[in-house]
């Protein structure tokens, strides 16, 4: 008798199906599995025997073959682990055939029998939907993967519990959802003391997913403006919460029992490799850009990552995807992050400041930024220059609006775009508009769109520079309720483009 049940491999954010076929056939007695297997599928065997061992079953003297179809399919993981113990079940007849075949599992098992939670339980639960399958995953797992709603998630704690369930004897209640709520930012915008102009840009970049630059001085603040952005961006919504988990499941980082509606921040240091930022390594796995999809890229010391790392920003930034090319792995991910880089004007930080800046200045100025290409340069929609604090500043009070009262402005107008965009797939935020889409929505009334010609023959701006105007120019007219962009939404929006420390 042949057994049937399902798993899934991992091929980036996609879990391909796989068939695990058991049979147990006539023969010297052995525990084979074939079809592609890596080491921890190898080693499930004989985590296998021994859960069974602890549930008293023992194994007959046969010769017992799993088959993972298709075979030319690389499995990776230990998580085919308990469809692998669920087909040997269904093969001895301790657990119905027909219900092994209608459902698709993945797990770990410890020897003992106990179940361990693995990745990808999020992905997994697509496929199983899609497969109009039955979920079986270990119960740490079941709360993520529950947010599937199209298909029903079965989590237990042990593979006797999987047993009893099966056998009818103590069946176990579907997962719901779990959603884990973070505590409320304790960083408020009016910690920053003075830079007015910098927590207007900070605004304008949450409000329409733009990128934006910082240079300023050491102490600055850009640092502390970054960190302020977690309590200014509204929470994720359903589909973007599964967008962002489907690849968080994929590195493990759903441990809490749930998925978060948090907005992802974050900060990789400036030591960071190429594969940790864009993704790679064994499997093609990942990297901050994916891991920052639908939140935040925070980019410290800008200048000081490796050329290489930066130059690979360009297309994703671009296109909101990134393609993963490996000599045994072509896998792509999305990446729709908001970049915010900080830099120092140069190399000792005080380009500035007379009294404190080296013998080399104004030139190890421009050595130093240029070490991030025009090109790249380009793509960023707002540029700012971050002034030094007086340290009598430091002595006065919080001045400007708090993050909560940042962050409803910031809700309301990406309301409008949710209700601009809706009839337009792909398109989320101002940052996405382009073509025909973009001069529908953008395109300024009589006195803006002469200031921008001017401007753009003045400063020789790019025709991507031209349009990320116009896109910064829709984002600060829905901050400001206009439903059309007007001569000052563009004059605004221009002011943040055009640095004196910065070439167009």
């Amino acid at each position: 008798m042949v057994a049937h049940t399902y798993t899934v491999a991992f091929q980036g954010v996609e879990a391909r199906p796989v068939e695990v076929q058991c049979a147990v056939t006539p023969g010297l007695p052995a525990f084979s599995v074939v079809g592609l297997p890596d080491k921890a599928v190898s080693e499930a065997r004989d985590r296998v025997r021994s859960a069974l061992s602890a549930m008293a079953i023992a194994l007959p003297s046969k010769r017992i073959t799993i088959n993972l179809s298709p075979a030319d399919l690389p499995k990776e993981g230990s998580h085919f682990d308990l469809p692998i113990a669920l087909a040997l079940l269904a093969a001895l007849d301790i657990v119905p055939a027909d219900a092994a075949e209608t459902t698709l599992a993945l797990g770990e098992l410890s020897l003992d029998g106990s179940l361990v939670p693995v990745v990808g339980a999020l992905p997994s639960a697509m496929t199983a939907a899609e497969e109009e399958r039955t979920l079986l995953c270990p119960k740490a797992s079941s709360a993520e993967a529950a947010w599937v709603g199209a298909t029903q998630v079965i989590g237990a704690d042990t593979l006797a519990a999987v047993v009893r369930h099966y056998t009818g004897q103590a069946p176990l209640a579907p997962a719901i959802p779990g959603e884990v709520t973070q505590p409320d930012a304790q960083r408020d915008l009016r910690d920053v003391k003075g830079q007015e102009r910098a927590k207007r840009a900070l605004e304008i970049a949450a409000a329409g997913r733009h990128h934006l630059i910082m240079i300023g001085s050491p102490g600055s603040g850009k640092s502390m403006l970054a960190a302020r952005l977690p309590g200014l961006l509204p929470p994720l919504t359903a589909v973007e919460a599964l967008e962002t988990s489907m690849i968080q499941s994929l590195c493990g980082l759903l441990d809490e029992g749930g998925i978060s509606r948090t907005r992802p921040f974050r900060e990789p240091h400036h030591t960071a490799s190429m594969a940790a930022i864009v993704g790679g390594g064994k499997g093609a796995k990942p990297g901050e850009i994916s891991l920052a999809h639908n939140g935040v890229l925070f980019m410290d010391e800008f200048p000081e990552f490796p050329r290489t790392v930066l130059e690979t920003l360009r297309q994703p930034i671009e296109t909101g995807e990134v393609m993963v090319a490996r000599a045994n792995a072509h896998v792509k991910y999305p990446c729709r992050f908001m970049l915010v880089a900080a830099a120092n004007p140069c190399k000792c930080g005080h380009l500035a400041d007379a009294s404190r800046a080296c013998s080399r200045a104004p030139i190890c100025g421009e050595d130093y930024l240029g070490r991030i290409s025009g090109p790249l340069m380009d793509r960023f929609d707002l540029r700012l220059e971050v002034p030094p604090v007086g340290f009598a500043d430091l002595d006065l009070p919080p001045s400007g609006d708090s993050s909560a009262q940042v962050a409803a402005r910031i809700a309301t107008a990406r309301e409008i775009q949710a209700t601009r965009f809706a009839s337009h797939d792909g398109l989320r935020q101002n940052a996405d508009a382009e073509g025909g889409v973009l001069e529908e929505i953008a395109t300024p009334d009589a006195e803006g769109k002469q200031m921008l010609l001017n401007a753009a023959d003045r400063f020789g701006l790019s025709a991507r520079a031209y349009h990320r105007v116009l896109r910064v120019a829709r984002t600060i007219a829905d901050l400001d309720g206009s439903e059309h962009v007007r001569r000052t939404h563009v004059a605004e929006a221009l002011s943040f483009r055009i640095s004196a420390r910065v070439a167009a």
